[in-house]
């Protein structure tokens, strides 16, 4: 049996951290369903969708389709302006923290127990990403 969990009272990193690990599982489900094995390949692959930059393209594009709900874009905000004791690598520091925002949606989508809106949110990325049409800077 689940826990009530009071999402508002956990910080932006802690669901930042679960939804990191949420969104690699979809990515990485999604890229052997089209029929990847190899792990070097996988990995590869995978960067296009989970890297710092690919995400924080991906909140653009949300931002411009309006994809998000109130809630969502309090849980962006809620991780985008944590403090992380971590540093970004192989890019910026405001990358980066869009990026940890992107995981925080994940992480409260999956602590809301919204399996829905988190299947139909990593589909919606995986079908921007695969459309080539990103702004990954």
């Amino acid at each position: 049996m689940s826990k009530e969990i009071n999402y508002q009272a956990i910080n932006g990193i802690a669901l930042a951290y679960l939804g990191d690990a949420e969104y690699e599982v979809y990515i990485r489900r999604h890229l052997i369903e089209e029929g990847m094995t190899k792990p070097n390949r996988l990995h590869h692959v995978a960067t296009r969708y989970v890297s710092a930059k690919a995400q924080a393209a991906l909140i653009d594009a949300m931002q411009e389709d309006d994809f998000l709900t109130e809630a969502e874009w309090e849980a962006f905000k809620k991780g985008r302006n944590a403090k992380s004791h971590t540093s970004a690598k192989n890019t910026s520091v405001l990358t980066y923290r869009i990026s940890t925002g992107f995981e925080a949606i994940v992480g409260y989508l999956s602590l809301t127990n919204q399996t829905e809106r988190l299947d139909e949110f990593a589909q919606w990325c995986i079908d921007k990403v695969e459309e080539g049409k990103l702004r990954i800077e």
